[in-house]
């Protein structure tokens, strides 16, 4: 399995990202690459399915949330990505001085382009939402 572990530093509480970020259909609203993201529901299963920049589309399951630990894992179910058996877990801690971590880490195997490109890859979905983070809340 490749792993990737990504995290960034903003200088607002951990409350007030997750607030932004901590919804399962939430990526639109700070991610760049995502236009649009449906929910379904199946009893107790939830899918999301976002919709990119381009029109390609991307179907991930929640696996696990705790919005008091402001955590929450997900798998993709299909998409463009060179990765199969993807689970990742985004997270937001509190720091000692006031702001917070965000963590975003994946594992998965790369399918249909080498390790190191599938990790570019995500490496790159992760910086770019980081970025816009840092130009929403400052940093």
């Amino acid at each position: 399995m490749t792993k990737v572990s990504m995290s960034t530093k903003l200088g607002v509480p951990a409350q007030r990202v997750w607030d932004l970020i901590g919804g399962f259909n939430a990526l639109p609203d700070w991610h760049p690459a995502v236009e649009k993201s449906e929910l379904e529901e199946e009893g107790k299963t939830t899918v999301r399915r976002l919709t990119l920049a381009g029109g390609q589309t991307i179907v991930e399951r929640l696996e696990h949330k705790d919005d008091k630990e402001r955590i929450y894992s997900y798998s993709i179910l299909s998409g463009p990505l060179p990765v199969a058996d993807y689970v990742s877990t985004l997270r937001v801690r509190e720091d000692d001085d006031g702001g917070c971590t965000v963590a975003w880490s994946s594992e998965f195997n790369p399918a249909g382009a080498p390790e190191s490109d599938a990790a570019e890859v995500i490496r790159g979905i992760y910086q770019a939402g980081f970025d816009n983070l840092k130009n929403i809340f400052g940093g």
